[in-house]
């Protein structure tokens, strides 16, 4: 288990009852157990009053875990026959966008998704889950493919941002972030979008431009990270907490905002500490919300997904 800093005290308590049985297990004369169990629930205690009331920095550490779920994992565990699609038929294959044809639930679907990886090697091969242009050009490609056989489109958000290198942004970075939001607008089928980490810039929006767009309990979504809004607004990058606060990042407060439609639950202590049940409330939430969506015409689905982004703004968190 790897550790947030918050977690620290969870960290030694959690590391002192998993020491007792490691030497109860290589003396069978001790007996450690009701010390052991008295740990289990003293840390059993101090996680919930952790993750009680999170702070909207705490929020932006627990989304970035790496231990949580990633879309791969996602893929795996609720699509059935995923076949992936490469390439945007003009440059490269970006790795940190993937997708393909699958099914949810028996469902056909094209699921599109940024993965970050999972180590180091990985990390690099999918640039940390920061695309290119040629990614937002996959994901164009593979939403015009929904939209040509009426396939709705599920989309899995875990991203800092649009990779801002120079390479990228001469083969037309901002371009191609604005036509994937466009074709999002567009498509004439139900479009379903899942936060399950980091929702950073326009590099979410892109993806995310969605009829539904849900959020695990412990992601966020922002137009910056708060250590970039912290470097613009207060030259000092150490200010990040005043940030998060200040950019109104967490579920809870974009719920209320009208920017998102629901938040997903996490199991106690963040979807790294329970996978498997994240997973199934993730695919629950994808299953309802398709389903509510699957009987309306073309014309509808676009009409209320544009009115959706125009009204945004309108509500306050006073309201």
């Amino acid at each position: 288990m790897n550790y947030l800093e918050f977690e620290k005290p969870l960290a030694e308590i959690e590391g002192k009852a998993a020491e007792l049985r490691a030497m109860a297990r290589n003396n069978p004369e001790m007996d450690v157990e009701k010390e052991a169990e008295a740990l289990d629930r003293k840390a059993d205690q101090l996680l919930s009053e952790l993750y009680r009331n999170l702070t909207p920095w705490r929020k932006c550490q627990v989304a970035r875990h790496p231990d949580r779920p990633h879309c791969r994992d996602y893929i795996d565990a609720l699509f059935t026959e995923y076949t992936p699609l490469a390439g945007d038929r003009n440059f490269a294959d970006d790795h940190a966008i993937m997708g393909g044809l699958a099914r949810l639930d028996d469902r056909p679907v094209v699921v599109i998704g940024q993965e970050k990886g999972w180590d180091t090697k990985s990390r690099i091969a999918h640039n940390f889950g920061m695309a290119r242009p040629e990614g937002y050009r996959k994901a164009i490609r593979l939403m015009d493919l929904a939209h040509r056989f009426k396939l709705p489109v599920v989309t899995l958000v875990d991203t800092p941002g649009a990779y801002p290198g120079k390479g990228a942004e001469e083969r037309g970075q901002a371009e191609a972030i604005a036509r994937s939001t466009q074709k999002c607008l567009e498509i004439g089928v139900p479009l379903v979008s899942v936060v399950i980490g980091e929702g950073g810039s326009g590099g979410a929006v892109a993806l995310a431009t969605a009829n539904r767009i849900l959020m695990l309990e412990h992601s966020v979504y922002s137009v910056i990270s708060p250590e970039g809004c912290a470097s613009i607004l207060w030259k000092d990058s150490d200010k990040m907490r005043e940030a998060a606060e200040a950019l109104r990042l967490t579920p809870q407060d974009l719920l209320k905002l009208g920017v998102i439609d629901s938040i997903i639950p996490e199991p106690r202590g963040g979807a790294q500490r329970d996978r498997e049940a994240t997973l199934k409330a993730v695919g629950k939430a994808l299953s309802d919300t398709l389903a509510k969506l699957s009987g309306k015409s073309s014309e509808a689905l676009i009409t209320a997904r544009r009115r959706k982004f125009l009204d945004m703004g309108k509500k306050g968190l006073a309201a």
